[in-house]
C-alpha cells in the first residue's frame, strides 16, 4: 500500500480522497491555489503545497506544478479527483515518468475511452448496444453536414474529444446543420482543444443509466450496479439515484453484466464508468466511458456498502480485485438519491459567485453531507460552482427522497443564490416520484415553475 498520496483536486472531491486516505492509513498531500488558501480539506490533509494562481490553468491544471509538489513531498501516487486533470493521459504519463503512480487507469485507456468516436468503435466490436452515429465528420462543410445528415434526424453533434454536455447540440433538420456544425466546433476547440466533431442520433427523452466498473491490473472486473442520473441542466447531472427507478431489474442487471464483460475482456483496469442512453422501446445504447471516479459515486457506496474511493486506492497500488471487494458482493440494498448543491440562480442556472455568509446543511437520518466550504468562505468565479453534495439513504426510494427533500428545506444558505429551490421542486414532483424520469424532467419542471410564479 502507499505511504503517501497526493491530490491534484480541490474542494469536495479533495476532501472525500483525503478521508479514504485516512481510513487506509495513508498520509495526504493537499494542493491549492491562491484562491482556495481558506478552504477546510487544505487543513485536513498532512501536508499542503501551494501551486500557483486562482486561474485553473496556473494552478489545478498545470502537471508540472503538481507533479513536482509531488516529487518535493515524497508522495508514492496521486490521485487526480474528477475533472481538472482526471481524464487527461499526457497528464497520466507524466506521474509515470517521474516514479509516481496514477490512481486511474492506465493512460492507453483515458485516451481511447476520451475520444468518443474510438470509444463508441471499441465497443461496438465486444456487442456493446449503440446506437446510429457517424465517424468523426471530415472535409469541408457541406461534406461534413452530409455525413452527419447520414445519420438521420433528429440529431446531435457532440465534440469527439470532449464531454459534460459540452458543444453538444440537437439538429431537426438539414438547414440547421451548417450552423450548428461552426457553433460546436468552435466550442469543441475552446473547450478541449481538439475541434473534430460526430454526429449521434438523439434520443427525445431518454434515461441516463450508467454503470460502475471496477477493475484490478490482473484482468478481473465486475460492476457495481447501476445508477440513473437523468435529471440534468445542459446535459449536466443535478440528481442521482442508485438504483434506477420503473425499470425492470433483469433488464438493468443483464446490461450491467455486459457492461462487465467487456471490460475483463478488453483487460480496462482500475476505476471507470460505462454511461447508456435507455429508451422504453430501443433499450441501452452507448453513450461514453468515464475514466474516473464520478461525481455521484457516493449512491453507489451506499447502497453496496462499498468504499468505492478507497478500493480504487487499494487497486492502483496493486492489490487484486478479491483482496478488494467481496466475491459473495450482495445485491444493492435500499435506495440512494444525491443533489448536487450549485452556487447558482435556481431557474436560470447562471453561476452566483460570492461570500457564504451562512452556510448550514441540515443532517438527519439516513443524510450524508460532501462538501468543501464551510461559512465564511468565497466560492470563487473561477472554477465549477458545485459546492456541496447532500445524499439520502433510505429503506426505498420514497424514504431516500423524503428524507432528502427535508434535509434541503431546512439547509439555509445565505450571501449568495443556490439551486436548492430547484432541486426541493424537482424532488417533490409528481412525476419525480413515480419514476417518470427523463433527461428533459428539469427543463420540464423550471418551465412549470415559470408558468406558477
Amino acid at each position: 500500500m502507499f505511504k503517501k498520496v497526493l491530490v491534484a483536486n480541490r474542494g469536495a472531491v479533495a476532501a472525500r480522497i483525503i478521508r479514504a486516505l485516512q481510513d487506509s492509513g495513508i498520509q495526504s498531500v493537499a494542493v491549492y491555489s491562491h484562491a482556495d488558501a481558506d478552504l477546510p480539506y487544505i487543513a485536513q490533509a498532512d501536508e499542503r503545497v501551494c501551486i500557483g494562481e486562482a486561474v485553473a490553468r496556473q494552478s489545478y491544471l498545470n502537471m508540472d506544478a503538481i507533479v513536482n509538489a509531488a516529487c518535493v513531498t515524497g508522495a508514492d501516487a496521486i490521485h487526480p479527483g474528477y475533472g481538472f486533470l482526471s481524464e487527461n493521459a499526457e497528464f497520466a504519463r507524466k506521474v509515470m515518468q517521474a516514479g509516481k503512480v496514477f490512481i486511474g487507469p492506465a493512460a492507453n485507456w483515458i485516451e481511447s475511452m476520451g475520444h468518443k468516436t474510438q470509444a463508441r468503435e471499441l465497443m461496438k466490436q465486444h456487442a456493446m448496444p449503440m446506437c446510429q452515429s457517424s465517424q468523426v465528420l471530415r472535409g469541408d462543410l457541406a461534406q461534413q453536414s452530409l455525413q452527419a445528415a447520414a445519420v438521420g434526424f433528429p440529431l446531435l453533434i457532440k465534440p469527439a474529444a470532449g464531454g459534460g454536455g459540452i458543444g453538444m447540440l440537437s439538429v431537426h433538420s438539414p438547414e440547421q446543420l451548417p450552423a450548428s456544425l461552426e457553433k460546436a466546433r468552435g466550442l469543441a476547440q475552446r473547450s478541449f482543444g481538439n475541434g473534430e466533431l460526430y454526429a449521434e442520433q438523439l434520443f427525445e427523452r431518454p434515461r441516463h443509466i450508467e454503470f460502475q466498473i471496477i477493475a484490478d491490473n490482473y484482468g478481473n472486473a465486475i460492476h457495481l450496479f447501476e445508477r440513473d442520473c437523468s435529471i440534468q441542466r445542459r446535459h449536466q447531472k443535478v440528481i442521482e439515484e442508485a438504483g434506477a427507478p420503473a425499470i425492470e431489474r433483469a433488464t438493468i442487471l443483464s446490461m450491467a453484466d455486459t457492461a462487465a464483460h467487456i471490460m475483463k475482456t478488453i483487460q480496462y483496469n482500475n476505476i471507470g464508468t460505462i454511461e447508456t442512453l435507455y429508451d422504453p422501446d430501443r433499450g441501452f445504447s452507448f453513450l461514453e466511458m468515464n475514466t474516473r471516479l464520478q461525481v455521484e459515486h457516493g449512491v453507489t457506496e451506499e447502497v453496496t456498502g462499498v468504499d468505492i474511493v478507497r478500493s480504487q486506492i487499494a487497486l492502483a497500488a496493486g492489490q487484486r480485485l478479491s483482496d478488494v471487494i467481496s466475491a459473495d458482493l450482495q445485491p444493492p440494498k435500499g435506495h440512494a438519491i444525491q443533489a448536487r448543491i450549485y452556487a447558482e440562480d435556481p431557474w436560470r442556472w447562471i453561476p452566483s459567485p460570492g461570500l457564504l455568509k451562512v452556510f448550514r446543511l441540515s443532517v438527519g437520518p439516513g443524510i450524508r453531507i460532501e462538501t468543501g466550504y464551510a461559512e465564511g468562505n468565497r466560492i470563487s468565479p473561477y472554477y465549477d460552482p458545485m459546492i456541496a453534495k447532500v445524499i439520502a439513504y433510505g429503506a426505498n426510494r420514497q424514504q431516500a427522497i423524503a428524507r432528502l427533500s427535508e434535509a434541503l428545506s431546512d439547509s439555509v444558505v445565505e450571501g449568495i443564490k443556490t439551486n436548492i429551490p430547484f432541486l426541493v421542486a424537482a424532488l417533490q414532483d409528481a412525476d419525480f416520484q413515480e419514476g417518470k424520469i427523463h433527461t428533459q424532467l428539469a427543463d420540464d419542471i423550471v418551465k412549470r415553475q415559470t408558468v406558477h410564479a
